[in-house]
C-alpha cells in the first residue's frame, strides 16, 4: 500500500520538522478518501409561465416570485429508505475518518482501508437495494404526483427508471505534491509541497477542534442529566445513549487521535475513568454513583471550557479564497 507521503517527498521533506509532529503522523499513516453521491433532484423550478400564473393568486408580479414544484413524495417509505441508506453511509464515513481541508475529502487510517472498502461495498449494495425498491414504487409515486400537481405535472420531468440516479462512489485521491512536478519545475514542486504541508497542519487543527466540540457536547449533556433533580424531585431522565455515545467517542478518539493536544488527551482519559464500568441503569438506580460521576465530569467540563476559551484562534488562508478576494 502506497503511503500519502511518497518516497520523493520523504527524501525532500523539511529536515527541521520533527518526525513526530501530528501533521507528519497524519501524512504517514492516513489516506485521503473522497466520497460522492449521485442523487436525483426532487424539485424543479417552475417555468416563467407557471410562475406568472402562480403569482396571479397573490396579485404579485411573476418576475418578483420564484417557485418550484415537488416531483416526488419524499416521505414515502420507499424514498425514506433510500435517504436513510445515504445517511448511514455519511455517518459511517465521518465516524471512521478525520476532516481534511478539501471539499468531499476526509482522512482514513491506511491500515483500515481494506475494511473501509468492504464496508462501503456493503453500504452500496444496501443503497442499490433501496433504490430498486423505490423504482418498483415509481409508477405509484408519479401517479400520486400527477394528482397533487394538477396542471403543473409534466411527464417529461420524470425518467423512465430510477436505476443509476441514486448512487455512491468513493476514491483515494493523491493529496501530495506530484513527483513528476519535481522533474518539470523544482520551484513549483517546492511551492506545492509547502501547500500540502500547510493543508495537513490545518487538518490537525480541524481534527482537534472536531474532537473538542464533540467531547464538550457529550460531557456537558451527560453532566447535566446526572446532576441535581428533575421537575418531580427525582433523578433527571436520560437515555442510555447519553452514556453510550460518550463510550463511542472514547473508542473513536483512541483510534483517530493525532495527539496534537496533551490537555485534551488528559481530559478524555479523566472522563473515561469517571464512567468506566458504569452502566446507564446503575446511574438511574444509585444516587451516590450519580453524584460521583457528576462531580468528576463537572471538573472535566470546567477544564474543557477553559481549554476552549484559551485555545488560540488560528487564521487559515486558503489559496482559492486568498486569490479570489471574495
Amino acid at each position: 500500500m502506497t503511503t500519502l507521503l511518497d518516497h520523493t517527498d520523504a527524501r525532500t521533506a523539511d529536515k527541521t520538522a520533527p518526525t513526530t509532529s501530528p501533521a507528519l503522523r497524519l501524512r504517514a499513516t492516513m489516506a485521503a478518501v473522497r466520497l460522492g453521491f449521485t442523487w436525483m433532484g426532487t424539485r424543479k423550478t417552475l417555468t416563467p409561465g407557471q410562475t406568472a400564473r402562480a403569482a396571479e393568486s397573490f396579485d404579485a408580479e411573476g418576475r418578483f416570485l420564484s417557485a418550484a414544484k415537488k416531483l416526488l413524495d419524499t416521505k414515502h417509505p420507499a424514498f425514506r429508505s433510500v435517504t436513510a441508506a445515504r445517511g448511514q453511509i455519511e455517518s459511517y464515513w465521518r465516524g471512521v475518518s478525520l476532516p481534511f481541508p478539501e471539499p468531499g475529502v476526509r482522512l482514513v487510517r491506511q491500515d483500515y482501508l481494506d475494511q473501509f472498502a468492504l464496508r462501503m461495498a456493503d453500504f452500496r449494495a444496501e443503497l442499490d437495494d433501496a433504490v430498486a425498491n423505490l423504482d418498483r414504487h415509481f409508477g405509484e409515486l408519479r401517479a400520486a404526483a400527477a394528482g397533487r400537481l394538477g396542471s403543473l405535472y409534466c411527464e417529461a420531468d420524470y425518467p423512465d427508471s430510477l436505476t443509476g440516479l441514486f448512487a455512491v462512489a468513493w476514491e483515494f485521491p493523491n493529496v501530495e505534491a506530484p513527483a513528476y512536478l519535481l522533474q518539470l519545475n523544482a520551484a513549483l514542486y517546492d511551492e506545492e509541497r509547502a501547500r500540502v504541508a500547510a493543508r495537513f497542519e490545518e487538518a490537525v487543527q480541524l481534527a482537534e477542534q472536531a474532537f473538542l466540540d464533540e467531547f464538550g457536547r457529550l460531557v456537558a449533556h451527560l453532566c447535566e442529566r446526572v446532576s441535581g433533580a428533575g421537575d418531580g424531585g427525582g433523578p433527571k431522565v436520560f437515555r442510555d445513549s447519553a452514556v453510550d455515545n460518550l463510550a463511542d467517542f472514547f473508542d473513536r478518539f483512541r483510534t483517530l487521535n493525532v495527539r496534537s493536544n496533551d490537555q485534551l488527551d488528559a481530559l478524555v482519559a479523566e472522563a473515561q475513568r469517571a464512567v468506566r464500568g458504569v452502566d446507564p441503569q446503575q446511574l438511574r438506580d444509585s444516587e451516590a454513583l450519580r453524584r460521583r460521576v457528576a462531580s468528576r465530569l463537572t471538573d472535566v467540563r470546567s477544564a474543557l471550557d477553559g481549554l476552549l476559551v484559551d485555545r488560540p484562534r488560528r487564521r487559515i488562508l486558503r489559496p482559492a479564497a486568498a486569490a479570489g478576494g471574495a
